[in-house]
């Protein structure tokens, strides 16, 4: 420990520099990310092995599940600031993630199906837990790290830099390890190996406290009835994440109905708002056209979900009639916080296409892989689940290459644009599964294709990611103006549920149930060939149109405005959740 006067979050010692905190938070986060991915590799083997779920059944529930796990921190992490504060928060969800890995290891009789099997109940349960619990974790545990230090503080990066670390080896061992056990000696063997891995993380969360110096805690003095009512809150939750799990269209209907209605209300406030101060001074005309846009479009939304997609040209006019209004505006009025909204809206729809093909990886592609390929790799037939750990691996080794090249070419005054990147990334992602398709073509539907090619296609995805995700969030800080920040926040967790939805249907779509293995794989590579194409098309297509979208950005006029806490770790992992404006900063 340094002699001198310490610096913010430095009183309890340093490791490396660092507050000891840190490495508490660090540990904290690595074993949860190791049973969370642990988890997700054996999940779809899970639906479709042992409780028999269809193909197509196992993908929408595999979707419905990551899509309530990357919503549900909107909710922690708002509970954490207004009342909980993130360590009692990160604490409860700990408990949480741990009882729902604990729930996971109760199988029931193998392979009895799920009909008639009253412990498929027990599964929708364990889902439950670790949904609700991954909301409270993960919404929080960043926030603290960048409570332990000032803002200023010149090591706050590389402390994003060792807290990402953690995050990337529990998320590669989990797959390696929860996997290979899980595929190899029993379900429960696996998901027992993830919870102890969570276990490990509450124990170390709980023991560090001192080290954390007081910060996360809660904003104001909290009474026990108070904290006991939030608690209680967190098992509403887990019940109403217990019955969405089991009926997955009612979340698609959620997502696409309240996903119109809040575009609607974000582009009302940019269009009309900000640019004349108040919805009296604006033009009435156009704001009043504007608002029957945003009902048509949300009415048009419920109703396709509710009834079918016959009737998608209602959302579809309520649509045009928001653009034009909006173009109109833009014509005739300059406001460049409107333009910043609609710039960072444009982002966040292109990012769902780029999630809902990436996470195809834990369902679909986690499918081909066991069926379809020659699994072999250094003399060793791995279990399918094991290759899920590729992608952090290459996180892990390209991470720091992709962070020195942009800095170097930003140093240059060539560094890519942040739309122009975001574009990059979804062409990266449509051309591995077009190599993906090549590659198992190639040796005939009837041969296995060889594994180099999921080592490609997992490494033009991570690339992909490494160009959007990082990118992404750093938009939306710069782009938001204060007053919208945690809102456009809560758009680009929206958008990232949206996107893991998309993922399931599109798995769905790869279902072959009932096919021999040769009709099978022609079905997901025919699949595989349509999305990655139209990846590609639409990636281009960003491509093109990235100057005039990097133009409504107006970068030159943005002012240094305090940003984000935890702003720094954004793009930690895919669609890292837990960054938000806070509610007080840190002393």
């Amino acid at each position: 420990m340094a002699t001198q006067q310490l610096a913010h979050g430095d009183s309890a010692g340093t490791i490396l520099g660092h507050p000891k905190g840190l490495f508490v938070l660090f540990f904290a986060e690595m074993w949860e990310r190791f049973s969370y991915y642990g988890m997700r590799a054996l999940l779809i083997f899970y639906l479709t092995k042992h409780w028999l779920f269809s193909d197509s059944d196992a993908g929408i529930i595999y979707g419905a599940y990551t899509a309530l796990v990357y919503i549900t921190p909107v909710v922690g992490g708002y509970m954490a600031d207004k009342v909980l504060g993130q360590r009692k928060a990160v604490a409860f969800g700990a408990v949480l993630l741990t009882l729902g890995h604990f729930f996971m290891a109760f199988e029931g009789e193998a392979a009895a199906g799920n009909t008639d099997n009253p412990v498929i109940y027990v599964f929708w349960l364990a889902l439950a837990l670790i949904i609700v619990g991954s909301g409270f974790l993960k919404a929080n545990i960043s926030v603290i790290v960048g409570q332990l230090y000032p803002r200023t503080d010149v090591r706050r990066d590389g402390a994003y830099t060792i807290f990402y670390m953690g995050i990337n080896l529990g998320a590669a061992f989990g797959a390696l390890l929860c996997g290979y056990v899980g595929e190899t000696f029993g379900w429960a063997y696996g998901f027992g190996l993830a919870g102890i891995g969570m276990l490990f993380g509450l124990l170390v969360f709980t023991w560090g406290k001192p080290m954390l110096l007081g910060r996360g805690e809660p904003p104001k003095p909290l009474a026990k009835a108070t904290e006991w009512q939030m608690y209680g809150i967190g098992f509403v939750l887990v019940a109403v994440c217990w019955a969405l799990i089991q009926y997955q269209q009612v979340v698609g209907g959620l997502l696409g109905t309240f996903g119109a209605a809040l575009v609607s209300y974000v582009l009302f406030i940019a269009t009309f708002k900000l640019p004349y101060g108040s919805y009296a001074e604006s033009p009435k005309g156009p704001a009043n056209l504007f608002l029957v846009g945003g009902a048509i479009l949300t009415v048009g939304m419920l109703l396709v979900v509710t009834v079918g997609s016959s009737l998608q040209a209602i959302p579809l006019a309520g649509l045009a009639l928001i653009i034009s209004v909006m173009a109109q505006q833009m014509f005739t009025k300059v406001a460049h916080d409107r333009d910043r909204i609609v710039a960072a809206m444009f982002l966040i729809i292109t990012s769902i296409i780029f999630w809902a093909l990436f996470e195809q990886a834990g369902s679909s592609l986690n499918l081909f892989t066991d069926r379809h390929v020659d699994r072999e790799f250094l003399g060793i037939v791995w279990p399918a689940s094991t290759f899920q750990s590729i992608n952090a691996f290459y996180i892990i080794m390209l991470a720091p290459v992709f962070a020195t090249a942009w800095t170097w070419m930003g140093r240059k005054g060539v560094e890519p644009s942040s739309p122009f990147k975001f574009g990059l990334g979804v062409v990266q992602v449509g051309l591995g599964f077009l190599v993906l398709v090549w590659g198992a073509q190639s040796v005939g539907l009837g041969a296995a294709t060889p594994v180099i090619f999921i080592f490609l296609i997992y490494l033009l995805h991570t690339t992909g990611e490494l160009c959007l995700s990082p990118v992404g969030l750093s938009a939306m800080n710069r782009l938001a103006p204060a007053q919208l920040a945690s809102l456009i926040m809560g758009v680009w967790f929206f958008a990232s549920a949206t996107g893991n939805f998309v993922a399931g249907k599109i798995a769905e779509r790869t279902g072959a149930d009932g096919l021999d293995e040769a009709a099978g794989k022609e079905v997901v590579l025919n699949v595989y060939s349509t999305v990655g194409w139209a990846a590609v098309a639409v990636g281009i297509g960003v491509l093109v149109i990235s100057p005039l979208i990097k133009k409504l950005m107006h970068l030159d006029t943005l002012t240094d405005d305090e940003g984000l806490a935890g702003a720094a770790e954004a793009g930690l992992e895919a669609q890292e959740a837990g960054i938000r404006p806070a509610t007080r900063p840190a002393e």
